[in-house]
């Protein structure tokens, strides 16, 4: 054959082989690394925890992580508090900025750096997201179309500490914390206004303390049936999750220790916590989340290999996703969380 034709020949095979050739396909999604560990201390805990769970690592690089919040569009809402940003995860792993400064627009006395941004949030009516601000020292509405408005920022005509966490009730009332962490010498701070360290609950416009008796009211959560309030007392010297009960007009008494770990060695103090569906709940504590049965029995601890900080229910209402300092995780457990209200 002359070379020409030979030539010609050559490259119609090459292009109709590289035409036939099927793209590679796009890889696919890593599956998140196990770490930590899991620690099981009574034959219940199998129950809420199967043998064959892991702590899955999602994402990482961020500086202080809190308030996670499952969205019914399937993604992860959390703050960063001391990154002063509220960020977003996708089950595909990207993370994208919702809100930018999320607690604080550093137009003020706070130095940057510190716990001036987002904390807690809980599903609000109408799709919307309340979102405590430590900076602003209030509590905002996040509607769906993302506009920002004060829902609470003043009790008796007095600046609020730094709301912390919240809860809604079936009554449609609002409970949450009020620290001063996000004040930068926090009691001792010139700009405290409220001489103490509440629990509040908004209801019908009126808002009221319930509780004032603690030195750093944290973590809250409701136990399935809306009869006892749980706190978590966030304070070096008083590491305890409290009790109390619940009347049916909200008020709250009967003030007592659920547990109490103040003797406890490890990094961490009591935080975030939330309540499954049979009233276990799962609480951040030194080393990780203690979980106990509704009657204060350490059933186990979940241990990511960072400290925890709060958590929340996700996907089908079995995952728990967990922050923890610089990382987002999640745990697939047996049993379902709580029904919130706004859900």
């Amino acid at each position: 054959m002359p070379r020409m034709k030979l030539t010609l020949a050559f490259a119609v095979l090459v292009l109709t082989v590289a035409c036939s050739t099927t793209p590679p396909s796009a890889p696919a999604p890593q599956k998140p690394a196990a770490v930590g560990s899991i620690v099981r201390l009574d034959p219940a805990f199998d129950a809420l925890v199967p043998q064959d769970a892991q702590i899955e690592k999602l994402a990482d690089g961020f500086t202080f992580t809190e308030g996670p919040i499952w969205r019914p569009s399937g993604v992860l809402w959390f703050s960063d508090v001391v990154g002063n940003v509220v960020r977003q995860w996708s089950p595909d792993g990207r993370v994208t900025e919702i809100l930018n400064p999320g607690g604080y627009d550093g137009n003020g006395y706070l130095p940057p750096g510190g716990f001036n941004g987002p904390n807690g949030m809980t599903a609000d009516k109408d799709g919307a997201v309340l979102l405590c601000q430590h900076g602003y020292r209030r509590i905002v509405r996040i509607s769906q179309d993302m506009k920002v408005s004060t829902l609470v920022d003043k009790f008796e005509g007095k600046r609020l500490n730094s709301p912390n966490d919240l809860v809604y009730r079936s009554d449609g009332s609002l409970y949450f914390t009020d620290p001063p962490y996000g004040l930068p010498n926090q009691d001792s701070d010139p700009a405290k206004e409220l001489k103490f360290n509440g629990v509040f609950r908004l209801a019908k416009g009126r808002l009221q303390v319930v509780i004032k008796d603690l030195t750093r009211p944290n973590g809250i959560a409701f136990s399935p049936d809306q009869k006892t309030l749980y706190i978590a007392n966030s304070d070096e010297k008083r590491k305890v999750w409290m009790a109390y009960d619940v009347a049916e007009n909200g008020a709250v008494a009967n003030g007592r220790v659920f547990a109490d770990v103040t003797t406890e060695k490890e990094d961490g103090l009591p935080d975030g916590m939330k309540v499954d569906e049979k009233g276990n709940i799962y609480a951040t504590g030194p080393g990780g989340f203690w979980v106990f049965s509704p009657a204060g029995k350490h059933l186990g601890t979940i241990k990511p290999p960072e400290t925890p900080a709060n958590c929340n229910w996700g996907d089908d209402g079995k995952s728990l996703y967990i922050t923890a300092r610089t990382g987002l995780y999640r745990i697939k457990l047996a049993v379902a969380g709580e029904k919130q209200l706004y859900q």
